[in-house]
């Protein structure tokens, strides 16, 4: 028996929002984003429907970024930079995936190794600016 998928108002207006953002949004800042235009959408719906979503193939969870699941709409095999300072998760789409690493994985440990993932973490290229332009003015003479 198919189960039938309820649509929802609130289901589109997360998604919509999911979609149109690349910043990796944890279920708070999808929250708090639509509250102020959906008074009655409850944290608890976010969940389900992130949880929805990614069953469905829709989002992935691309990890925990200082203590929430941050998600990515974009489910396409691609890596992530997480800044260790703004705690910011940037697509690194240039960043080719090795497929013959799967294989070496599979083989060395004995197990099937379906895809898998990078995730770098540093420091992002406008916290590197700021740390840069703070680090002048610390060498700055006094006068």
């Amino acid at each position: 028996m198919e189960k039938t998928i309820r649509h929802s108002k609130k289901r589109a207006v997360i998604l919509t929002l999911l979609q149109s953002t690349d910043i990796h949004p944890s279920a708070e800042w999808i929250y708090q984003s639509l509250k102020s235009t959906q008074p009655n959408l409850s944290l608890g719906t976010v969940y389900r429907n992130l949880s929805f979503f990614q069953n469905q193939g829709m989002v992935k969870s691309i990890g925990v970024v200082n203590g929430q699941e941050r998600f990515d709409h974009n489910t396409t095999p691609h890596s992530h930079l997480v800044c260790s300072v703004c705690s910011a998760v940037i697509d690194l789409h240039q960043v080719a995936l090795d497929p013959a690493l799967n294989h070496t994985v599979s083989e060395q440990y004995s197990c099937k190794i379906m895809r898998h993932e990078l995730m770098f973490h540093g420091i992002c290229e406008h916290c590197g600016k700021k740390e840069k332009s703070q680090a002048s003015l610390c060498s700055l003479p006094n006068t």
